[in-house]
């Protein structure tokens, strides 16, 4: 699933080639795609867009008369741009968004249709699909510590929570972990003070580490190719493979539709994490499914 840094390079990417354009139209190939009826999708074409904006893992496109198309893409959502008026064809084309220098083209891999579509109005509407995370690289150490303690829950849990953290998904979380040297498993009631400020640098340090890399792989053409697995990254995605701090073999976790990726010797104290010892500390407060996680709201 695209996470901050990779919708930052999306975001990047589209500055110098839609903002200040006139939105043409928007196609549909699938109607499951668009998840709201009011706005009708149709008051969207012949705006200009205005403005891009990031909330959580959602990427928005705000046009002219404080209209908003917002995007979640999901697991298999990806975004591409191709020549204006690009055909809509294959099953995994979703959307084509039309401009006069181009369309960004909405794919979505696989049979499940979980990637969604919004038409929103001001700002009521986008903090309505806002989960409520706070950002990370705009938040202070207090303010970060201040949401991971609001309830005791393992490491992994909270950091990919879209009502603590914004924009951290797996991926991400795996690397962050790392980094700072820490389990998935580790509760955050139980932190020492010394494991908070690596938790802190770790996870500033990671996102603005991808985020960079991202960036500048998006100033040399769109980024057609994302993917929540890449050779630089330390852990995750790299079952089995040696860990580049001490040359042990990366250990997995399963659970639900998620695989968490570790590392024993530098996290762990050399202790395997099994699969039901993740799932006796998690227990009903994890949701099942991808779904299930990115529509929670904060209350």
């Amino acid at each position: 699933m695209p996470e901050l840094p990779d919708i930052a390079a999306y975001l990047s990417a589209l500055e110098s080639r839609v903002v200040g354009r006139r939105l043409l139209g928007v196609r549909l190939a699938s109607p499951f795609l668009l998840r709201t009826a009011q706005p009708p999708i149709a008051s969207a074409h012949g705006r200009t867009v205005r403005e891009l904006r990031r909330i959580g893992k959602r990427l928005a496109l705000g046009l002219d008369g404080d209209l908003w198309l917002v995007m979640h893409l999901m697991i298999g959502g990806r975004l591409h741009w191709r020549g204006r008026g690009a055909k809509l064809s294959g099953r995994n084309t979703l959307a084509a968004f039309d401009f006069d220098e181009g369309s960004l083209v909405l794919t979505e891999a696989g049979t499940k249709r979980r990637a969604s579509l919004y038409v929103v109005e001001g700002r009521a509407g986008l903090d309505s699909l806002d989960p409520g995370g706070i950002e990370v690289l705009s938040s202070n150490f207090d303010a970060f510590k201040s949401a991971l303690v609001e309830e005791n829950r393992t490491l992994k849990r909270a950091l990919t929570d879209p009502r603590v953290l914004s924009g951290i998904g797996n991926a991400y979380s795996d690397e962050i972990l790392h980094a700072a040297q820490l389990s998935p498993l580790a509760l955050t009631h139980k932190l020492k003070p010394e494991e908070w400020t690596r938790l802190f640098a770790a996870t500033q340090d990671t996102l603005r580490t991808w985020i960079d890399r991202l960036g500048a792989e998006a100033e040399r053409g769109f980024p057609e190719k994302v993917t929540a697995f890449r050779k630089e990254m330390a852990v995750h995605g790299r079952y089995g493979k040696p860990c580049p701090r001490c040359g042990e073999p990366v250990q997995r976790i399963r659970y639900a539709d998620n695989e968490t990726n570790y590392c024993a010797r530098c996290q762990t104290g050399g202790k395997l994490l099994a699969d039901r010892g993740l799932s006796r500390l998690l227990g009903a407060d994890w949701p099942r499914t991808l779904d299930e996680l990115e529509a929670l709201k904060r209350r």
